[in-house]
Formats: structure tokens, sequence, C-alpha cells
């Protein structure tokens, strides 16, 4: 036997084993004796892909359908086009997905229908879908393509099938319905029979539609669900990053922020050449983690990574603007996201919206809350839920109606606990003190204002000024407000006077125009009032 066919015998045989390093080495090697087949490029696609080189496979495919296609091999050159499609859309060039796509369909035209047009069919309705917003195609080719997998015996067919149809249903307010098809969709998947690239998105398509429902618990039952099938499966495979990735995003929101921006940053690296709306979520995620810790440089950082990838990376770099004061740039920027946006992506915008406008412009915090209500009412999600209470709650406060924000409050806090969101909770517990505060329950107020800070303290989050939970007491001033955090940490005129950058005149009248307004005629008896009523001591950085 040749050294050539002993390379192909043993890459082909690893291959075989599921040692996809050991076969594209073997290949490789055989390939500098004399041209490898079409079968041999397509065990060197696979070996490449299940690798996570990812770009590397789509190259060799690109080779694989040109031959196919001068072959007149058109079901086959199809399929390796419409494969390519699939894998370029994922990472997040639309314009080349669109391309492969438009030869699929060329080709398919005018041969025998085959199984290969029942993936044209879903990638059409699909695109419909996610791109154009318009669940009609989606219903229509489900029906189509579960008949066409009956006729072919071709499983993967019903699985798309009940795909398309799940996602309609939940994008049109019938989530129950839409995730019973969901659920249908996923059983060829983990049975093993849908070819791994379109079944790991399968998986990412529902797993996504948790998240932008912000059914976090759903969410976590199917990213537990990928994690188990990319075990089974190669340590290197690419949707072994994505499923982790989603595990970052729900340790972010029950608080472990340590680990999540640990790993994020390496996970987003190397997924953004395979599967750039993956790699943009988790910048998106990193950023937010920093935001909230207070690092804005590189909260900063990230979303610009995100937006390199092709997303927004709104509300978070919105949010970053009202960090720093900016609130008109903040409003500006988020209301520019709401206008491109459908209505499961709006939602993730309004209560921001809502607590930015709440004291400034009431009228404005309404229509917001509303839509985030009917939102919250046609979809029934806990995470839009929990959001709607938050919000009019927020309203509720800067009309001064207590004990209407407090239900409303309340309602947010349990359904927060339960999707263990616990950023959301401390910023609860701090709009809970300030109504038990202003409704005469003072050592309620102090209980709630505790709870906040102590997971904060967990978290290793700053407060956040723009989003406080009310006005500020005693008729105070935000300025005024500052002036006396800085009482209660002792400082004297002079220390305030630099923490703040004014003058030190301008701090004694600050300090003057606190005790008329709160009652009281000594720095002593200003300080118990502060602490008192919840305001943060404030000292030079």
């Amino acid at each position: 036997m040749s050294q050539e066919l002993q390379h192909l015998a043993g890459a082909r045989e690893a291959y075989a084993r599921g040692e996809w390093d050991m076969a594209r080495q073997g290949l490789e090697l055989a390939g500098k004796e004399a041209p490898l087949g079409t079968g041999d490029l397509e065990i060197m696609a696979r070996a490449a892909w299940w690798l996570g080189d990812v770009q590397g496979s789509m190259s060799i495919s690109e080779q694989i359908f040109r031959r196919l296609e001068a072959g007149g091999h058109i079901h086959a050159a199809s399929m390796v086009a419409l494969t390519l499609s699939l894998q370029w859309g994922v990472r997040g060039n639309i314009a080349v997905a669109s391309a492969w796509v438009n030869r699929a369909r060329r080709l398919l035209d005018d041969v025998p229908e085959a199984p290969v047009h029942g993936y044209l069919l879903y990638l059409e309705a699909n695109d419909a879908l996610n791109l154009e917003g318009d669940p009609g195609p989606a219903m229509a080719a489900s029906v189509t393509l579960k008949e066409l997998s009956r006729r072919y015996e071709a499983p993967e067919l019903a699985s798309f099938g009940s795909l398309l149809a799940g996602l309609a249903a939940v994008r049109t307010g019938q989530a129950s319905r839409g995730f019973q098809e969901l659920d249908e969709a996923m059983l060829p998947v983990m049975a093993g029979q849908v070819p791994p690239e379109w079944g790991g998105d399968i998986y990412c398509s529902v797993i996504h539609l948790c998240f932008e429902m912000a059914d976090f618990s759903r969410m976590r039952a199917w990213t537990d669900a990928l994690t188990t099938w990319c075990a089974g499966l190669s340590s290197s495979f690419m949707y072994t990053g994505i499923s982790r990735v989603h595990a970052l995003q729900l340790l972010s929101l029950e608080g472990k922020w340590e680990l999540s921006e640990g790993e994020l940053p390496k996970e987003a690296e190397r997924l953004r050449n395979a599967h750039g709306w993956i790699a943009a979520d988790a910048y998106c995620e990193l950023g937010e983690i920093r935001r909230r810790r207070g690092d804005a440089v590189g909260s900063e950082a990230a979303f610009a990574l995100a937006c390199g990838l092709g997303v927004d990376a709104q509300p978070g770099r919105a949010l970053l603007l009202a960090d720093a004061g900016r609130t008109d740039l903040a409003l500006e920027a988020l209301l520019a996201a709401l206008a491109d946006r459908g209505p499961l992506g709006r939602a993730w915008l309004l209560l921001p919206l809502v607590e930015l406008l709440a004291l400034r412009d009431p009228a404005a915090a309404e229509v917001h809350c509303s839509e985030l209500e009917e939102t919250a009412r046609f979809y029934g999600t806990p995470g839009f839920k929990a959001w709607a209470h938050h919000a009019r709650g927020a309203t509720l406060i800067a009309q001064q109606r207590w004990r209407e924000a407090l239900h409303e409050l309340e309602s947010a806090a349990q359904t927060y606990r339960s999707q263990h969101m616990r950023y959301e909770l401390a910023r609860i517990h701090e709009r809970l003190a300030v109504v038990h505060r202003s409704l005469g329950n003072h050592g309620r107020a102090e209980a709630e204002q505790a709870t906040a800070e102590a997971i904060r303290n967990q978290l290793g989050a700053v407060n956040i000024p723009w989003s406080k939970a009310g006005p500020e007491p005693g008729g105070l001033t935000s300025r005024e407000v500052e002036v006396l955090g800085c009482v209660l940490a002792g400082s004297s005129n002079r220390q305030i006077a630099h923490t703040l950058t004014i003058s030190e005149k301008t701090a004694g009248r600050h300090l003057a125009n606190i005790f008329t307004k709160i009652g009281v005629t000594s720095r002593t008896a200003a300080a118990a009032w502060a602490h008192q009523h919840g305001i943060p001591e404030r000292t030079d950085a």
C-alpha cells in the first residue's frame, strides 16, 4: 500500500472513531501526495468543524460545492450551499448567507423534489420570521415541512417544522402552544436525527427566544439540555462554547459576576469568528457586569466589541451614559434603539426609559410603562411581568402614591426572587425602602435598605445615581444630598468643597439650605437625619 493510501486509510479510521485531529492530519499528509477526492474533502471539512475551526471547514466546503456543481450533483451541491448559508448566518454575515441561499434556490428550481428542498424552505421561512418579523411564512412552511418529513422519512424536517411553528406561535402571543411545538422540535435533535450544525442552531434558537422573552427558568432548562447534548460530542465543538456563554448569562443573573467576568472574554473571543451573534451576547453581558461594578472604561470596551459584531448593545450603552450623568444622551440612544426593534426587543428598553423619565417627564414615562404592561400581558413571561410591575412602581413613586407603589414593587420582588435576578432584587429593595419611609414605617425602611446594601455588597455593585428610587428626601436637591452624604462621612466644609469640586463658600451655602429644609441646627443632627433617610456616605475617592 502506498504512503498516500496509508494516510487516507488511517484518516478515515480516525474520523470514524471521532479522532478529529488525527483525521485532519492524515488527510493533510495524503493531500500532499495527490489531490483528495470529494469524499475525503468532506471528511476534512467535518473534522475541521468538530475541532472548532469553522472558518477552515467553510473554506473546504466551498471547494466541495464547486466540485459537486461542476459534476452535476445538484442535490448534494445544494445541501452544501445551504449549510454554508447557515454557517455564514450564525457568524453574523447575513449578506453572504443570503447569497448562498440564492445559489441553492437557483440549483433546486429545475430538479425533482428531495429532502434538501425542505432545508431551503426552512431557511427562507426562518429569515422571514427573524429578519422581517413576519410569522406567516413560518406557519405555512411548518405544515409543508412536516408533510415532507413523512414523505421522505426525514425526521430533521419535522424538527424544522415544529421549530418554525413554535417560534411563530410564541411571537403571536400563543406561548403555551408555541413551547409545546418547540419541545417537539427538540426530540429529533436529542435523538441524533438532525445534523449537528442544524441541531445546534435549533438549540440556540430556543434558548435565545427564552432569553429574549426574559423567561429565565425555561432558559436554564434548555441550556442544561444543550450542555448535556454537547458533552457527548466534542470538547472543541462550537456549541460547547455557546452552551457556556448561555450558562454564564444565567450565572450573571444570579449574581456570580466574578466567575462570569472572568470567563466571558475568553468564550467571546473563541466564538467571534464562528458564531458572531453569541459572541456579541457575551460581550454585552460582560459590558453590563462591568457597568454595574463601576468599571465604565471596561464596560464601554466590551459594548464596543459587541457593536463591532453587528448589535447595538442597548440598553447597556445608554445606561452607561446615564451613569455618567448624561441623561439626555442616554434617552436619545434608547429612543433610537426603540424605533428599530420589534415587540420583544422593545421590552428590554422600556423599563430603563420609565426609570429615566419618571421624575422628569411623567407623561412619557406613562406611555412606555403602559407599553411594557401590554407586552407582559401579551407574552405572559415572568421576566416581562416583573419588569412591568417594577416600571409601574417607579411611576407611582414619582406620583407619591405610596401604597399602590408598595403593591407593584412587592409583586416585582416576588418574581425577581423566583427567577434568581439578584441585582434587580436589590434595586427593588431600595425602592421599597423609600416607600416604607414615606409611609412612616422607618423600621421596615431600614430593613429594606439593609437588604439592598447586603445584596449590592455581595455582588460588588456600585450605587447608580440615575436609578435612585424616587424623589430626594426632605425636598433636597441632588447636590444637597451629595453635601449631606459628605457631612455623614464627617467632612468639613473644606473637605466637602474638595470632594465635590465646588468652592468652600458654596459648600457652606448648601449646608445652610439643608439645615433649613430638614429642620436641624447642627451637623450632628443633620448626619443623624441623613442616616435615618438612607443617604449614603460620600467621601473623596
